[in-house]
């Protein structure tokens, strides 16, 4: 199980992306905007460096829904490895079954 503090961390990233999104889209238009001057896309990056670090997507961590677990967590299932053959063992995950050739 992960602690409590660095779950909580990555809810306190997710919230802030939600938070950001829209500025965040906003400015990276005007950025890729070939119509724009290079005054206005300088401002733009320099808005776009002053938001904080955490608004951005890319920070945020998946983790296993059980336990926590930041590391081999399938993105299908939102579990980790060891939590998802658990589950599949015990019959919790449909239409998933233990390989067998």
């Amino acid at each position: 199980m992960a602690k409590k503090s660095m779950i909580n961390r990555e809810q306190k990233r997710i919230k802030m992306v939600a938070k950001y999104a829209a500025k965040r889209a906003e400015l990276k238009a005007i950025i890729q905007n070939v119509e724009s001057s290079m005054e206005e896309r300088i401002q733009a990056q320099a808005k776009l460096q002053a938001l904080p670090r955490n608004a951005s997507p890319v920070r945020v961590q998946r983790r296993c829904q059980m336990t926590g677990r930041p590391h081999a967590v399938y993105r299908k299932f939102g579990l980790s490895r060891n939590k998802l053959r658990e589950q599949v063992m015990s019959g919790n995950v449909p239409g998933v079954r233990k390989a067998s050739w």
